[in-house]
């Protein structure tokens, strides 16, 4: 009991935050203590409000509410916030914005597919302005976690297994949440989920896993940092833990780490309950204790366990909890609040005629349909089977995500609705309005069981007198998601046995896959003429797939995550760190090397693999100098010819490795990438600018310093992490 007491007892929370602002100040100073512990009272409301909520706002006990919606209902509870509270603070209101509002885009993993963000930032956008003038106040997004297991369901809202683009996703996304509309059409980011909490368990959610300060640092940290650095407003704590500390108690990472050496000066907030799962995972004796850690922590909001409002008064007048750590927290709060606008006029963006106007606006399903095309990913393409010729008559679109909707809006889709969707078949329906569509669903997916056997045959009779299939296979949007994590990444129910029959009629297959995670797709290449990987695409997902499939939108994303050949190989990504029995197919092919004896040691597709309809021939690479310094700079470039006979937009990416490091590093590192579109025929040249930054790294010793080390440096370019153009150059 003793060391649960100590917990509790810890250093508190620095007072640091200015005093610069008149009118909160003046907020404040006219507060009580319950008011203020109210102002860090963050409820969920599902439904229609109960007396018990109405009386906890009015008694000023509520300072932000969840899963209230649409400016009708927001209006009803912010009048009663403004009017009839004890003081008169307005509600934040916020929601589960994670990739779409009303418009639903594709899941982020999807978005960071496209490497697009330009395009990721104007998607972002689109859920800002339907969210604003539906009375949406702040956003859980962007999640940022890193995670390089596709067991794992949440790996659907993250951007893949790379530190450097996750973090360029993360900055556009809270850009695009923040800055990117009209005034009055922005909303708050709260990026989530700090820190580590991506490291799932073999892919279980809400699992402790341990893992070094290197990774941490290496790995974890940089999206946050990124999101810091593009403003983010608040911040969302992890369900997990590092080093056997919960985040919602963890004075190291949220007080050192997230406070003083990132800089985050905005709102720290729970996660759901989180301050009551101190309790259950035993590192709290009760929630008195629970709650003191988590002030203690510097968290400022508390999301549905009630523990602040309930607790903090007797905290503060027993003197377990100071005055000043309310008053920050409290600071905090209504910083945001005038932020959002609120503080001057919380109603000024409720109106009726404008949420119907903005809510599915032609402009919010043309730029959402522009990242459902560029997200989806083009893995085979045999004898340009795609995109379909005009001379086929007869498509058969067999499988059971075929004419899915909700499938298509993954697990979070807040107000989205599945009688919005364009489904696959609907959009080939009408993209080959001259060819003879058939149908054939093929097989239920009944849970994870294999069901629906007795629907294969009547498909395999409609896929005979096709000309080609389009095989839509995948998986439901509830498999993916939070607390969606997967033991077998192998298609579930009967659509395997699906497969395997329609392949034996000899008819072309071009299989698309509907999924928020990579599956084991080794049979389905190697027997399909193309697979496109759609992910879960969102409200405009059927009309993207057919403008793929016909030619008319040239697929142009890449592989935000390694997908595996054999579920053995998880965790599998690119950038491993450097071993000294390494693997090289041909040379070090033997049992003395770091690899399998029953399954090939390479992926299926590589990280940031992504076919297209045309072909690119890569030159050599030119470097402006073999010799860099420490304050100075290179240039490397290639030429890059489209080889095809259509336009398309190229993703070259540009890695570097360290050839001799105080520590082990990865054999090359994603440090840069550009889109560049080319025209048939034409040759570009790309240009890198390598500076020190792109060099530097966390060296040795406990301080864990950004460290630049003079040395050889291999530098690859290339179109995906694993066929690339190679040289070197030294750092003098």
């Amino acid at each position: 009991m003793s060391a649960v007491i100590l917990s509790a007892c810890t250093r508190m929370p620095k007072a640091s935050i200015v005093k610069t602002d008149e009118q909160i100040e003046a907020i404040l100073s006219k507060l009580t203590l319950q008011e203020k512990a109210g102002q860090l009272n963050l409820i969920p409301i599902e439904g229609e409000p109960t007396e018990a909520h109405l009386k906890m706002i009015r008694e000023g006990k509520v300072g932000s509410v969840l899963k209230v919606n649409g400016v009708e209902n927001i209006t009803k509870l912010q009048k009663i916030a403004v009017n009839e509270s004890s003081s008169g603070i307005p509600i934040l209101f916020q929601e589960d914005v994670i990739h779409g509002y009303k418009t639903i885009a594709p899941i982020p993993i999807a978005e960071a597919a496209s490497w697009d963000l330009v395009a990721i930032r104007k998607s972002a956008a689109v859920a800002a302005r339907e969210a604003a003038v539906s009375g949406i106040n702040l956003a859980y997004a962007p999640m940022v976690d890193i995670s390089r297991d596709p067991r794992w369901g949440r790996l659907l809202e993250a951007a893949g297994e790379d530190p450097y683009l996750g973090s360029l996703v993360a900055a556009a996304r809270v850009k695009g949440l923040q800055e990117s509309n009209e005034n009055g059409k922005n909303i708050l980011s709260c990026v989530k989920h700090f820190a580590g909490y991506g490291a799932s368990l073999a892919g279980r959610d809400y699992n402790i896993q341990d893992f070094s300060e290197r990774e941490l640092r290496e790995t974890y940290l940089p999206p946050f940092q990124a999101a810091i650095d593009a403003g983010v407003a608040s911040l969302m704590c992890a369900y997990s833990a590092y080093d056997g500390e919960p985040l919602t108690a963890n004075q190291f990472l949220m007080q050192d780490v997230l406070r003083d050496e990132m800089g985050f000066k905005g709102l720290a907030m729970t996660d759901w309950e989180t301050i009551k799962n101190l309790v259950k995972t035993g590192v709290a004796e009760n929630d008195t204790i629970a709650t003191i850690n988590a002030m203690n922590a510097g968290i400022d909001m508390d999301m549905n366990s009630e523990k602040f409002v309930s607790l903090l008064p007797i905290l503060v007048e027993t003197g377990k909890i100071s005055i000043e750590q309310v008053d920050n927290a409290v600071r905090r709060v209504l910083i945001l609040k005038k932020k959002a606008g609120l503080l001057n006029d919380p109603f000024a963006n409720l109106d009726i005629e404008e949420e119907k106007k903005e809510l599915l606006s032609e402009r919010n399903i043309a730029e959402t349909k522009d990242i459902a095309l560029k997200s989806m990913v083009l893995l085979k393409n045999n004898k340009h089977v795609l995109p379909i010729s005009s001379n086929v008559k007869n498509i058969a679109v067999i499988g059971p995500m075929a004419k899915a909707t909700k499938d298509l809006l993954g697990w979070w889709h807040c107000k989205g609705n599945e009688k919005d969707v364009v489904t696959y078949f609907d959009g080939i329906s009408k993209k080959f309005e001259n060819a003879k569509i058939t149908y054939a669903k093929g097989c239920n997916i009944d849970s994870f069981k294999i069901a629906g056997k007795d629907l294969i045959p009547n498909a395999v009779k409609t896929a005979q007198v096709a000309d080609v299939v389009i095989l839509v296979l995948g998986e439901e949007y509830w498999m993916s998601g939070e607390g969606g994590g997967k033991a077998s990444l192998h298609l579930p129910g009967a659509q395997e046995a699906l497969f395997e029959a329609i392949a034996k009629t000899g008819k072309p297959i071009i299989t698309v896959i509907n999924a928020g995670r990579p599956y084991i797709l080794t049979n389905i290449d190697a027997k399909s003429d193309a697979v496109l990987y759609a992910w879960m695409p969102g409200t405009t997902g059927g009309t993207a797939l057919a403008e793929i499939l016909s030619g008319e939108f040239n697929p142009q994303g890449k592989t935000p995550m390694t997908f595996p050949y054999h579920e053995g190989q998880i965790p599998i990504f690119y950038n491993y760190r450097r071993t000294s029995h390494r693997f090289v197919p041909g040379l070090t092919d033997n049992r003395y090397s770091t690899t399998y004896r029953d399954v090939q040691n390479e992926p299926l597709y590589p990280f940031g693999y992504g076919l297209s309809y045309t072909s690119y021939d890569y030159s050599d690479i030119e470097l402006n100098s073999k010799e860099m310094t420490e304050n100075g700079s290179i240039t490397a470039t290639v030429k890059i010819s489209n080889t095809g006979k259509v336009k398309g937009t190229e993703i070259v990416q540009l890695y570097i490795g360290d050839k001799v490091c105080s520590v082990t590093r990865p054999e090359k590192e994603l440090k840069d990438f550009m889109l560049v579109e080319i025209e048939p025929g034409e040759t570009k040249s790309v240009s890198f600018k390598i500076t020190p930054d792109k060099l530097m790294f966390i060296g040795k010793g406990k301080e864990y310093k950004k460290t630049l080390e003079k040395g050889e440096f291999d530098l690859f370019i290339g179109e995906n992490s694993n066929e690339l153009k190679q040289t070197t150059f030294i750092l003098k």
